[in-house]
């Protein structure tokens, strides 16, 4: 004789049915606040432990494990592990030092499964699992409670994403062109991410994870044939206290649903101390100016005389920041390059005083060369006093585990220091530490724009907005005015922009970071003022954000208000298309826009630098059509005055 007992708990979302017969089968069902996705978490037919994943009443994560497997081939929790039931929700709001908007819901309901092993097992004693569904996603990690006294070895975590159809994928690829579109069951071997999944005309998920304090970054892998996917990381070992990244999978209705959504920053605690020192804003660059060449005979080159210009520049448009890249203090990969007393401490000590009387703080580069064979300490804690405003950290070396905690370690000593820090060349991927640690601005997690000896191509640009930049704020250098056809002087990198001027502006506002780099010389954006202008006026941190439209691989359309204006950018792959924009989020009323286009006889191979330029009169009721050339863009700059 069975007996079904069903619990339903109002408010929270969460329902458990417990039948009770030879064996104990208990089912949990953990719905969104707005009861729109679902998570079920049971055990299978040989008493392991795993999930499924519902989204607007479509099943798109079939049961797949969780756990851990122990180097004692012990399953972690298994099926005769007992278990107790906690449950919460959670209304709140999160208020970003700095961000994609002022303030963000944080609204979730949870549940926390809390295991006892047998007293026979010789193992783990305690173990926890906890999930949180959001109304734009849902998340879960393990814990291990202080209580336990045993040290585990972990052979594997069971994780897994059991894709309920052959969807399409697009998945981070290093500082190349993203991987994808691929059908999820061509997909062999090891995948980093962000993973963006399409599972319908209406259906969207990326995978991702949060709060990664120990361990091995998220790897997943795949097998040919299968639309399962497994985490290979190599875990952590399980003691008192410890606690995993929270595996994440974001969901939306639309792909701008995914880049809007601050669930990865949500899953991160608060910070324990003061940032309200961290501004965010445009910078200038001194790495693609070296070699420029002005009209009037002026060669830039990474040196006092160029510094001078670039901090005038960026104090009469009303950047925040100068980036001083390598070898301002000896060659970047010499042991013997010292980047306290290097080659042009002193300049860059009297260009630190320049810029002060200017309101322009300095970025100052440091290589992990430098950076280990030298107290890091000590450096950061000299630029700290020398009063430069952040660093940028470049060609970290180490197992992916080593650089995650590396980065932590840089990143907590620069905000002891009041720097911010951008990392680049293969660092970690973001998970939400901007949180936690608002001086992590940005990072050069993507194929960043003229960093890298390969063209950076339109169909990178509006797919990497739709998968890296799901993790959080990244540096892709764009705002590239020198498009001229054929090798630019430009020493590092002579090769053209494969874009258009409307492109290029249009990408540094929907690239979201927390410091803007903007690669050119100061004659060249002199040359388009009304672009210019646009660029200025993207004074952060933003008010709000939304992406009104896009598809992955082929267009995106971006809006960001600031105290002054609402900005408005689109961007095209190598297809030209019209767009209509609605203006919906505008309050009521009627507003002074300006539109930028596309010449008429644009395109991003041949006829980069034709524009034009409309003035219009715009109230909330309103689509603007903008004809996008092939690489090219829009932007409108509609002011609240």
């Amino acid at each position: 004789m069975k007996i079904y007992l069903l619990l339903a708990v109002i408010g929270i979302g969460l329902s458990c049915v417990t039948s009770c017969s030879n064996r104990s089968d208990e089912v949990y069902i953990l719905s969104s606040p707005d009861g729109r996705l679902s998570l079920t978490i049971q055990k299978d037919s040989i008493g392991l432990w795993e999930y499924s994943f519902i989204g607007n009443g479509e099943e798109l994560i079939k049961n797949s494990r969780l756990g851990y497997e122990s180097v004692q081939d012990e399953m972690i929790p298994s099926g005769d592990w007992s278990v107790s039931v906690s449950e919460r929700s959670h209304d709140g709001i999160w208020k970003p030092v700095w961000g994609k908007r002022e303030q963000v819901k944080d609204l979730y309901n949870e549940l926390t499964l809390s295991f006892v092993a047998p007293t026979d097992q010789q193992g783990l004693k305690a173990f926890e699992m906890v999930f949180r569904v959001y109304n734009d996603g849902v998340a879960f990690r393990y814990m291990v409670p202080d209580s336990e006294k045993k040290i585990v070895g972990v052979k594997r975590e069971l994780t897994q994403y059991d894709f309920a159809g052959n969807y399409t994928a697009w998945f981070y690829n290093g500082e190349h062109h993203n991987l994808g579109p691929d059908k999820l069951a061509e997909v062999e071997g090891r995948r980093y991410p962000v993973m963006t999944v399409q599972a319908g005309e209406n259906q969207f998920m990326a995978v991702h994870e949060a709060n990664l304090m120990e361990g091995e970054p998220l790897v997943l892998t795949s097998r040919k044939g299968e639309l399962l996917f497994e985490v290979s990381s190599k875990p952590s070992e399980l003691k008192a206290g410890n606690v995993s990244a929270w595996r994440v999978l974001l969901y939306g209705t639309a792909p701008g649903n995914l880049v809007d959504s601050h669930l990865i920053e949500l899953l991160n605690p608060d910070p324990k101390d003061d940032f309200s020192w961290v501004k965010p804003g445009l910078a200038v660059w001194d790495w693609r100016i070296n070699g420029a060449v002005t009209d009037d005979g002026f060669r830039y080159t990474m040196s006092y005389p160029s510094w001078i210009r670039m901090v005038d520049f960026a104090a009469e448009q009303g950047f925040r920041y100068l980036v001083l890249d390598a070898n301002w203090y000896g060659p970047e990969f010499e042991a013997d390059s010292d980047p306290v007393t290097g080659a042009k401490a002193k300049d860059v000590q009297r260009l630190l005083a320049y810029a002060k009387e200017k309101g322009v703080g300095i970025w100052l580069y440091l290589n992990d060369v430098g950076g280990k064979k030298f107290p890091i300490e000590k450096t950061l804690r000299q630029y700290g006093e020398w009063g430069a405003a952040g660093i940028k950290y470049g060609f970290m070396n180490g197992t992916p585990e080593e650089k995650n905690h590396w980065t932590q370690k840089i990143t907590r000593l620069c905000a002891e220091n009041k720097l911010l820090v951008d990392f680049h060349d293969g660092p970690v991927h973001p998970y939400g530490q901007m949180r936690t640690w608002p001086n992590a601005v940005t990072r050069e997690f993507c194929h960043a724009q003229l960093d890298a000896h390969r063209v950076f191509e339109p169909k990178t640009f509006v797919t990497t907005v739709f998968v890296n930049m799901l993790a959080g704020p990244v540096d892709m250098n764009n705002g590239m005015f020198d498009l001229r056809q054929g090798p630019t002087t430009r020493i590092d990198e002579s090769q053209p922009v494969p874009s258009t001027l409307v492109s290029e502006t249009a990408r540094t506002l929907i690239t979201f970071s927390g410091v803007t780099i903007l690669p050119d010389i100061p004659e060249m954006y002199h040359k388009y003022p009304e672009l210019l202008n646009f660029i200025s006026a993207e004074k952060m941190p933003w008010k709000e954000s939304k992406t009104l439209s896009g598809k992955i691989g082929e267009y995106i359309v971006m809006m960001r208000e600031t105290a002054d204006d609402y900005l408005v950018a689109a961007v095209t792959n190598e297809e030209e298309r019209t767009l209509s924009i609605p203006l919906s989020f505008l309050p009521d009323g009627t507003y002074h826009a300006q539109l930028i286009l596309d010449g008429d006889d644009a395109h991003y191979l041949t006829n980069r630098e034709s524009y034009q330029v409309k003035v219009l009169k715009v109230k909330p009721s309103d689509n603007v059509s903008v004809k996008l050339a092939a690489g090219g863009g829009a932007c409108l700059r509609i002011s609240k005055r």
